[in-house]
């Protein structure tokens, strides 16, 4: 990287800044108000000033898209408001469809929904930044583009009516036009295939887990006592997949012998699913045969399909407040959209290193919520319930996290 001095005073390299006349001494830089733009930029290609010296100092460098630049405090540090705007403006625009659809009744159910859905979902933001922390900018852009309208309209509206039309032997608009028409009966045939639903969704949830707790290479432990003879049983080959298919073949005995078969394809199916999504992701890597996901389609489709299984139980459940399709997408759909600008506000900010426990408690609220699916197929278990239980492990994950910085800084001081 190559380093060039300019003259002291920034209008002999930015001439055409009226804030920089140079009448001004030169000691007096321009104040933030003035020059935001000065402050709020990348330091890699981009001019640089320090405050205290009579020099600007401009880095030059071929800085693309994929480079590890340095972020300035603006860049590190965003507008709350900056990073949510898509999600508040889609509020808005949901409530007001919702309002105009069924009056304050439809707009309660939407804001409902869309509560409950980043409640169920708060570790899914996490693990998407445990993945996406490992890719180039350009494509957590891509995702956070392109995987935004997949998630809103595809997980949350389109699939539903892809899994009605397959049960119900029709077509696609057919399905559309019988959600539309006959939301009761719609409802009803989406709500019988709750049980393969939940063992696709399970098994898909709990191999995630278990990828994560059977890692022996592990370093950082946060319930030790757990995590420590997890990773050692990671050394055994394989043992995620017996595990999960361990818990689908206990849990069809919990169904009606008519249903075990799909019950447990549907788990088979799930398990298949992680290890082709997750599996291509590591092989299109740098071939260290880790098991991060790398960038690329493979680790996107594998994103999403983590995504649908977060879906699954709550677009289901949703039909306990409303019937009507478009209310339900839009509560879940909203709400998603919230999930993804905390997956970006987690990157921006470094959070999971800052936080070194916070991703130890998204993976356990995935087993939990992994197994609350698969305890859903003969007992009821509250949407509030698991909502709950996630957010709980998740703020005792930062507060451990807190407590074990706060002992490290004594132990440095020492």
């Amino acid at each position: 990287m190559q380093h060039r001095i300019f003259p002291a005073h920034p209008s002999d390299l930015f001439p055409g800044d009226a804030n920089l006349s140079r009448q001004t001494p030169h000691r007096a830089l321009p104040t933030i108000a003035s020059s935001t733009h000065w402050i709020c930029g990348w330091q890699c290609g981009r001019p640089s000033i320090s405050a205290g010296t009579a020099a600007l100092e401009v880095r030059g460098s071929d800085c693309r898209d994929d480079d590890a630049c340095v972020l300035s405090p603006c860049e590190r540090n965003p507008m709350l408001l900056q990073n949510f705007k898509i999600p508040l403006s889609l509020t808005l625009l949901a409530l007001l469809i919702a309002y105009l659809m069924g009056g304050v009744e439809d707009m309660l159910i939407v804001a409902i929904l869309l509560v409950l859905e980043i409640s169920l979902s708060l570790d899914n933001a996490v693990v998407n930044a445990s993945v996406l922390k490992n890719w180039s900018k350009k494509w957590q852009d891509r995702f956070m583009t392109y995987g935004l309208p997949v998630a809103v309209f595809g997980m949350r509206f389109i699939f539903p009516l892809l899994i009605v039309a397959i049960l119900a032997n029709m077509d696609f608009w057919s399905a559309l036009t019988l959600a539309l028409e006959s939301p009761a009966q719609y409802a009803a045939i989406l709500q019988s295939a709750h049980h393969q639903v939940a063992a696709f969704g399970g098994a898909f949830l709990l191999m995630v887990f278990f990828q994560f707790m059977l890692d022996r290479d592990k370093e950082a432990h946060w319930l030790g006592w757990l995590e420590a003879p997890l990773a050692w049983l990671g050394r055994v080959a394989a043992i995620d997949v017996a595990l999960t298919l361990g818990v689908v073949v206990l849990a069809s005995y919990q169904v009606a012998a008519a249903e075990q078969v799909a019950f447990l394809l549907a788990g088979i199916a799930g398990v298949i699913g992680f290890v082709v999504a997750h599996g291509i992701g590591s092989l299109l890597g740098d071939g260290s045969g880790d098991r991060v996901v790398r960038e690329g389609a493979a680790g996107f489709l594998y994103l999403e399909v983590l995504d649908a299984s977060f879906s699954f139980d709550g677009v289901i459940g949703a039909f306990a407040l409303s019937n009507n399709i478009v209310v339900i997408a839009l509560g879940l759909g909203v709400g998603a959209a919230y999930i993804r600008s905390m997956t970006l506000v987690l990157l921006r900010k470094n959070t999971l290193v800052e936080y070194k426990y916070l991703e130890h408690g998204a993976f356990w609220a995935i087993g939990v919520l992994g197994a609350i699916m698969f305890v859903n197929v003969s007992y009821h278990v509250p949407a509030v319930v698991t909502g709950l239980a996630g957010a709980a492990l998740i703020g005792l994950a930062i507060v451990s996290s807190m407590i074990a910085r706060k002992n490290d800084e004594k132990c440095a001081v020492a």
